[in-house]
């Protein structure tokens, strides 16, 4: 799933994840595994008291491929994904 890109047609994007059915963990995991070579950070936190888990995932990369990224996460059970992309 990789693509070919240069530093010039990078972009650096933050996608905010959140999972309301733990059932999609495993799911949600396995593909941002499959992106790990643009994947610059990750920060998680369960919201036990709400049951819901929330990530941040940082990323660098083509923007087809980050938009690629939240796609696949957003059409999981139970889960939502929105980017926010720098300027940079």
């Amino acid at each position: 799933m990789s693509d070919t890109s240069t530093n010039q047609d990078s972009r650096v994007a933050v996608i905010a994840i959140i999972i309301e059915d733990p059932d999609s963990i495993d799911e949600v995991n396995s593909l941002l595994h499959s992106f790990r070579e643009h994947i610059i950070g990750r920060m998680g936190l369960p919201y036990r008291e709400k049951g819901i888990s929330l990530i941040s995932i940082f990323v660098d990369a083509p923007q087809p491929t980050i938009s690629r990224i939240s796609g696949k996460i957003g059409q999981l059970k139970g889960v939502s994904a929105k980017t926010a992309y720098s300027n940079v």
